[in-house]
């Protein structure tokens, strides 16, 4: 063994600190106690002999452990992902060993350790979970192990070249969570409720024989000719009608809520969206915009699609400039032809901010059915509802309380304009959203 690679590997831990402390204490007392006079030499010689052997049992013997990083292929943001490492001891003892993993830099952990305690040849598989609140490249680096014997005065550090990343997709995590949501005709955290339809929908199933309850106006009266017996038509819900989720990056979605922005909050609910919308054998696409033309993906519902957009909203980034939804208008118009469902995450925090856009807004309502979805400021609702003690607290529960006003009325404008809406806390978007699509799908419409 190399004498610099000694010297990185070797380390001496608090034990080893705390008996030389108690040898000087010793050495100390030696000058006014006389019976103490070799007991010091003798404590300090013993320790150094109970040194040698531990370094010997750890670098002499030389049994490096064998340890591997399992990591998924993808990380889902804003979720707990885990992360697997197995770790094997081929010393002949037992051994005391502390894990420490080199996370990437988005983490922020500079204190990530994991201690565990290993029989001769024993495999453990150790876990642990982490939570990305960013999409992007995550890298890992070494992989460290640190060693020792069951005297605890040394220990040797294991250096484990595992370097690898990781991307973090939007939150297919959720995305499998809602998966049954497709199936229900309405969802709430707490529960299911049926909606009444209006309307009738016309898209043919098949002809079958009537039943008691079935109603006399769907009669075919050439097949029940036909067949001798009363025959009617069955409908079904219409399919392969197109969804498009537009999501703003505009700089409004920019603001942090327990450590997700407002766009990543849009992201994973238009993940999930996608996929209750395909479950649902609806064609699904998905428009970008802020300042300029963003991304774009035309409605499809092949099996393909999904994969299509969690690509998509991969490299989602936010601009620092008000979105362009006079762009936005325009590019709507030359991309989707037929009459869709537009879902669109954006946010507004003043009316006059709403007023705006407001008549771009109504333009594409004349078109297509629109769906606004907006954030609430949960932030500000808290501070709206705190008791006040002092003038301060009085003039800050009055200006969070006139800008939550402004969000209700914001929601009144959409509403006088013909606009469906949805003020949301950005926890909940994702349930909101699907809720109100399934009931627009019950509703029939589109």
């Amino acid at each position: 063994m190399r004498p610099l690679q000694l010297i990185t590997q070797l380390f001496v831990t608090r034990r080893l600190y705390f008996l030389l402390g108690i040898s000087v204490a010793l050495f100390v007392l030696r000058f006014f106690f006389e019976l103490l006079a070799q007991l010091p030499w003798i404590f300090l010689g013993a320790l150094v002999i109970a040194f040698v052997a531990d370094f010997f049992f750890l670098f002499i013997l030389n049994r490096e452990p064998v340890m591997e990083r399992h990591l998924p292929e993808r990380f889902s943001n804003g979720d707990e992902n885990e992360v697997n490492i197995t770790l094997q001891n081929l010393y002949p003892f037992s051994v005391n060993a502390m894990l420490i993993d080199e996370l990437p830099v988005q983490f922020q952990n500079r204190n990530f350790a994991i201690h565990t305690r290993l029989k001769p040849g024993e495999e453990q598989s150790i876990s642990y979970k982490v939570r990305p609140v960013e999409r992007g490249a995550y890298y890992f680096g070494v992989l460290n192990v640190y060693i020792q014997s069951l005297l605890g005065l040394a220990e040797r550090r294991f250096k484990h070249e595992a370097g690898a990343m990781v991307p973090v997709y939007p939150s297919f995590l959720r995305m499998r969570q809602y998966q049954l949501i497709a199936e229900a005709a309405q969802v709430a955290q707490t529960g299911n409720r049926r909606i009444r339809k209006i309307g009738h929908s016309m898209e043919f199933e098949q002809i079958k024989e009537y039943v008691q309850g079935d109603d006399v106006r769907n009669i075919n009266w050439k097949a029940t000719a036909r067949k001798g017996g009363l025959m009617v038509n069955s409908f079904t819900d219409e399919k392969s009608q197109q969804v498009y989720c537009v999501i703003d990056k505009g700089r409004l979605m920019k603001m942090p809520f327990h450590d997700l922005t407002l766009l990543d909050y849009a992201i994973n609910a238009s993940l999930v969206l996608c996929n209750v919308a395909l479950h649902r054998q609806d064609k699904f696409g998905l428009i970008s915009f802020d300042h300029k033309a963003g991304s774009a993906l035309a409605a499809d519902r092949k099996p393909v699609q999904l994969e299509k957009v969690l690509q998509l909203l991969y490299n989602q980034q936010t601009s620092f400039l008000e979105s362009d939804f006079e762009l936005l208008y325009t590019r709507t118009r030359a991309l989707v032809k037929q009459r869709s469902l537009l879902i669109i995450f954006t946010n507004f925090e003043s009316l006059s901010g709403l007023h705006r856009q407001l008549p771009y807004l109504k333009r594409l309502a004349k078109y297509h059915l629109l769906l606004v979805v907006f954030f609430e400021n949960t932030e500000l609702s808290a501070k709206a509802e705190e008791d006040i003690n002092d003038l301060e607290g009085l003039y800050i529960k009055t200006i969070a309380g006139k800008f939550v006003h402004e969000k209700q009325l914001i929601v009144k404008e959409l509403q006088n304009a013909g606009i469906l809406s949805i003020l949301s806390p950005p926890e909940k978007v994702t349930v909101n959203a699907i809720n109100k699509y399934i009931e627009i799908k019950t509703r029939q419409a589109i």
